[in-house]
């Protein structure tokens, strides 16, 4: 694919995450059910958290793109080999296991994932840019750009580290855990065990 026609797509993908990102920042707290609890606020949340990796990965992306289009090389280099660890280390697995893990639990019990009490809350588009247009975003992604991926080694120890970083930090009873359900109901016996 051209370089100009990718610079406009990862703009156009850009403005996109910023836009639902934005939206979701806008949802207003009043009407939050009280299934969903304060602590930790949306960041709590993975696909949360994903949405604004997407935009920065677009953002970088983006930056990449221009800076080969006004052949700044040298510093090019630096964005993409930057650009395609974020994508093949975190962009693409965690926007993939958002949406599958999402999928395949509302399909199984959507109480598990996204009670009933926030369709009026969360719009049905916001509900749908957050768990399904991140796929086919990042099928895209690997179809329209030529990434650089590291070795299996080193990009499974580094999403590993990511998962764990996330992993500790909802769980650590020093994050509010004693003080708060958990986020998703599947996740409650590892609050009752923690309590033990």
């Amino acid at each position: 694919m051209e370089i100009s026609t990718l610079a406009m797509y990862h703009c156009l993908a850009f403005v996109w995450y910023f836009f639902v990102n934005y939206s979701i920042s806008h949802v207003r707290a009043e009407e939050r059910p009280s299934e969903v609890s304060l602590y930790g606020r949306q960041w709590k949340y993975l696909t949360i958290l994903n949405l604004v990796l997407q935009a920065v990965f677009y953002g970088v992306s983006f930056l990449a793109d221009v800076l080969r289009l006004i052949k700044k090389l040298r510093c090019a280099k630096c964005i993409i080999s930057s650009r395609d660890l974020l994508f093949s280390v975190l962009a693409f697995p965690v926007s993939t296991f958002v949406s599958v893990s999402f999928w395949t639990l509302y399909t199984y019990n959507r109480e598990l994932v996204y009670p009933k009490s926030l369709d009026g809350v969360i719009p049905l588009w916001l509900n749908h840019a957050m768990h399904t247009a991140i796929l086919p975003f990042a099928f895209l992604e690997i179809l329209a750009t030529p990434h650089r991926y590291p070795a299996k080694k080193k990009g499974l120890i580094l999403l590993g580290f990511v998962a764990f970083l996330y992993i500790s930090w909802r769980f650590n009873s020093n994050t509010g855990l004693q003080a708060e359900k958990q986020v998703n109901p599947p996740l409650e016996a590892k609050q009752s065990l923690h309590e033990c």
